[in-house]
């Protein structure tokens, strides 16, 4: 009786310190990933989603969660930092002028940071540059090989590229990170639904 005492209170003790995590917001950022639900105007069947805003953490930190799959997504605390890099996401995302943004990703000196390169990669592959838009994009998945936005990114890469296998393995990817109901995977797939040859509007 007095062992069965120990696992209710164990028990109990365990649910308490359960119930008092705090939940994990859904979404990344900065070349990091949207959540779920977004109103960005760049969501719809062609869109690279816009990143919420969070941003790169430190060399060596673990990425944040989304849903039930570590590793999506990263931040950094260092406001100097935060607030270059909001600036570079604003001028990709509110100004569209992708070339200024790169070289202001650039002078950050974190280029080998996944939201970093991410964005960079982004801007590349808007510019045109796909060779260079490659390389960013591999860069950010050696960094972190769960970013999630990356392989969504790299994905509709692929497809303007026609290589839609490559780009069903990209969706793959992106399910074993975040499933299939993450915006990241829903608008991947909706691209892959579209006919073959269609232009990727977003």
């Amino acid at each position: 009786m007095f062992t069965g005492m120990i696992r209710l209170v164990t028990l109990g003790t365990f649910a308490a310190a359960l119930l008092s995590l705090p939940a994990f917001a859904a979404g990344g950022g900065g070349g990091g990933g949207g959540g779920s639900g977004s109103t960005d105007p760049y969501a719809g069947a062609y869109s690279d989603q816009k990143p919420q805003a969070t941003y790169p953490k430190r060399p060596g930190a673990k990425a944040t969660q989304k849903g039930k799959k570590q590793g999506n997504q990263s931040s950094i605390g260092d406001p100097a930092f935060a607030a270059g890099y909001r600036a570079a996401y604003d001028t990709i995302y509110e100004h569209n002028d992708y070339a200024a943004a790169i070289a202001q990703l650039k002078s950050l000196g974190h280029d080998d940071h996944p939201n970093v390169a991410n964005l960079i990669g982004y801007s590349y592959r808007k510019l045109g540059d796909y060779e260079q838009s490659q390389v960013w994009y591999e860069r950010a998945l050696q960094a972190d090989p769960n970013h999630v936005l990356t392989w969504q990114y790299y994905g509709l890469w692929q497809l303007e590229r026609g290589n839609r296998e490559q780009a069903l393995y990209h969706l793959g990817r992106i399910a074993s990170i975040c499933g299939t109901d993450c915006e990241e995977y829903r608008s991947l797939a909706a691209a892959l639904d579209k006919p073959a040859g269609t232009a990727l509007v977003y």
